[in-house]
């Protein structure tokens, strides 16, 4: 059995390995409904449970809320405990901090549950100040809708501003969730990863597979489609093949482990809590693999070496 870890200072224990849900009925990146379904989406919950992967984020924004409905439905009708997250997105005529609480009331109905686990502002806004926001997301703890509050895609000194506010309501700021993987590692140098560490806050690595590419699936003759192909392109795909390679041997000498293994063991041992997507029962088993065993200290930093020089140019 894996060992859970804490998030942040809450109470809240959740498996090192978590399930990212911007998949679920998501038709402008991921195409639901062309290739997978409703049936393939509820394995993957199904499997990743059986697994011991517990913890499930979702959005108001995925699929357009359609993620929510379908996360609350599963864990409506399934029979073992899970942890829920979900974000308030600031669209821009969003400028009072009381739209965070109708939201909140929201995110509640589509999920049908009555509280959320960890509830997180989606994206930093100067629209809305960080004291307000902050004091809304204190306020949502104690009316007891919510157990835990954290931030996605806030940088270093926005998110030590945060921590500050919810400290001052006796609230612990329990995580900040990045995109951070092998390849997009800009929290090891912009403050992020040290300040994450040193103020207690679980980083949640969002994208830890780089939207599959990590999976070593594609190639420069084989690249990702859509939006996917314009963010990572036939040059880098190419600069990219030895770090895979090299990954593929590794996970080998785990007892056949993937790259995608390999590099969400890696995001593991970094601290950090990776969740990548699932779009079927394969998808989740093949998640969980990464789970139950560790790469060396020496593999981790000769993986980074090879990152550095794919990413260099």
């Amino acid at each position: 059995m894996q060992s859970l870890i804490r998030l942040g200072k809450t109470e809240i224990l959740l498996p090192p390995l978590g399930v990212g849900t911007w998949q679920w009925g998501d038709t402008l990146v991921w195409g639901y409904g062309k290739g997978y379904s409703e049936a393939d989406l509820r394995a993957a919950f199904e499997a990743s449970v059986q697994q011991g992967v517990t913890f499930f984020d979702t959005a108001e924004v995925y699929g357009f809320g359609r993620s929510e409905r379908f996360l609350g439905q599963f864990v409506r009708e399934g029979t073992r405990p899970v942890v829920i997250a979900t974000k308030f997105f600031p669209y821009p005529y969003r400028l009072s901090a009381k739209s965070l609480s109708r939201a909140l009331q929201g995110s509640l109905r589509r999920l049908g549950l009555p509280r959320i686990d960890l509830y997180q502002i989606h994206w930093y806004t100067p629209l809305l100040s960080i004291e307000a926001l902050g004091n809304a997301l204190a306020d949502a703890v104690e009316s007891g809708l919510v157990r835990a509050v954290g931030v996605s895609n806030y940088s270093r000194t926005q998110m030590e501003q945060m921590y500050r506010v919810l400290e001052r309501r006796g609230v612990p700021l329990a995580s900040n969730q990045v995109k951070y993987n092998l390849i997009e590692r800009d929290v090891e140098t912009n403050g992020i990863l040290q300040a994450c560490r040193d103020l207690g806050v679980t980083l949640i690595a969002y994208s830890p597979l780089a939207m599959g590419v990590l999976t070593g699936r594609y190639t420069t003759q084989n690249p990702p489609p859509g939006t996917r192909g314009r963010l990572y392109q036939r040059d880098f795909l190419a600069r990219l093949e030895p770090l895979l390679a090299r990954m593929r041997a590794i996970g080998e000498s785990h007892g056949d482990k993937t790259p995608a293994q390999v590099a969400l063991n890696w995001l593991i041992l970094k601290g950090t809590l990776p969740i990548p997507g699932a779009k079927n029962a394969r998808h989740a088993a093949s998640n969980a693999g990464a789970l139950g065993w560790s790469l060396t200290g020496d593999e981790c930093a000769e993986l980074e070496e090879l990152s550095r020089k794919a990413t260099a140019a």
